[in-house]
C-alpha cells in the first residue's frame, strides 16, 4: 500500500508509505489518499484526521519526478492524461480538521498537501518549500495561491521564486506552521491536539472550519452573514443542548455529531 490508513478511536491516521522515495507522490499514492480521505469523510465515527509520512526523512519530497520523465512524449511535452471519473477530494473541501504532521521534507507537492490541512506541526528537523520553478514548472497543485493567503506575500514571493527551502524554524517564524517539536513528539503532539479537538462539538468544529475557509475570501458582511447562518443551524442540535446541560451540570459533556 502506498498509503497506510488507519482508524484509531475518533481519530484517522493517512500515512504515507513510500519511505524510500521520500514519499514521493506517484499515482498510486494519490489514488489511496483520495480514497481514505473519501471513507474519512463518509464515517460519521471519524471526527479528526492526521496525515503523514512513513520514515523520518520525508513527509513528502513531492511529485515522483522519475514518473514524471517516464510520461513525457518522444517531444518532452507531458502527454496528457486520461479522463478521471473517480471523485477528487482534498482536505480543504472536507469540514472535518486535518492536522499534517510533518516529520521532513515537506517539498513541492508535499507542502502543497500540508497547505490543504488546518494546522501544520513539524520535526525540528523539518525542510519544506517549493522547488518547481528548478525543473520548469510551477507550484500548480496550490501552491501559489495558497501560500501567499499564509504568510507574508513577501516570504511567499520568495519561497516560491527562488525554489529555495526553509526551515522548520523559519516556517514557525512566518506562521506556515503552528508548532515545532521534536521528531518523537510529533506524533504525540498530533495525537493530542487530535483528541482535544475530539472533545469538542463536533458539529462546531466542522461548521467553524467551514465559515473559516469559505469565509476568507468574502467581504466582511458576507462572512458576517455565513458565520450567522452557521451558528443559527447549530441551534437546534443534540450537542449543543448537551453542551449546555454538561456547563450547567458542571460535567464533561457527552457529543455525539447529532
Amino acid at each position: 500500500m502506498a498509503v497506510d490508513y488507519e482508524k484509531k478511536g475518533k481519530i484517522a491516521i493517512m500515512t504515507i508509505n513510500r519511505p524510500e522515495a521520500r514519499n514521493a507522490l506517484g499515482a498510486d499514492v494519490s489514488r489511496e489518499m483520495n480514497e481514505a480521505m473519501v471513507d474519512f469523510r463518509d464515517d460519521p465515527n471519524l471526527w479528526v484526521a492526521i496525515i503523514t509520512g512513513a520514515g523520518d526523512k520525508a513527509f513528502s519530497a513531492g511529485a515522483d519526478i522519475k514518473g514524471f520523465a517516464r510520461g513525457l512524449d518522444s517531444s518532452g511535452a507531458a502527454a496528457a492524461e486520461p479522463a478521471r471519473t473517480v471523485e477528487r477530494v482534498r482536505a480543504d473541501q472536507i469540514w472535518k480538521p486535518f492536522i499534517a504532521a510533518i516529520n521532513g521534507y515537506a517539498l513541492g507537492g508535499g507542502l502543497e498537501l500540508a497547505m490543504t490541512c488546518d494546522i501544520r506541526i513539524a520535526a525540528e528537523h523539518a525542510e519544506l518549500g517549493q522547488p518547481e520553478i528548478n525543473i520548469g514548472i510551477i507550484a500548480g497543485a496550490g501552491g501559489t495561491q495558497r501560500l501567499p493567503r499564509f504568510v507574508p506575500r513577501a516570504m511567499a514571493a520568495k519561497i516560491l521564486l527562488t525554489g529555495e527551502r526553509i526551515s522548520a524554524q523559519e516556517a514557525l517564524r512566518i506562521g506556515l506552521v503552528s508548532d515545532v517539536v521534536p521528531l518523537d513528539q510529533l506524533m504525540p503532539t498530533a495525537m493530542q491536539i487530535a483528541e482535544t479537538i475530539c472533545q469538542k462539538a463536533p458539529l462546531s468544529v466542522r461548521a467553524t472550519k467551514q465559515a473559516m475557509i469559505q469565509g476568507y475570501n468574502l467581504p466582511l458582511n458576507e462572512g458576517l452573514q455565513l458565520e450567522h447562518e452557521l451558528a443559527v443551524g447549530l441551534r437546534s442540535t443534540k450537542d449543543r443542548a448537551e453542551g449546555v446541560r454538561a456547563f450547567v451540570e458542571k460535567r464533561a459533556p457527552v457529543f455525539k455529531a447529532e
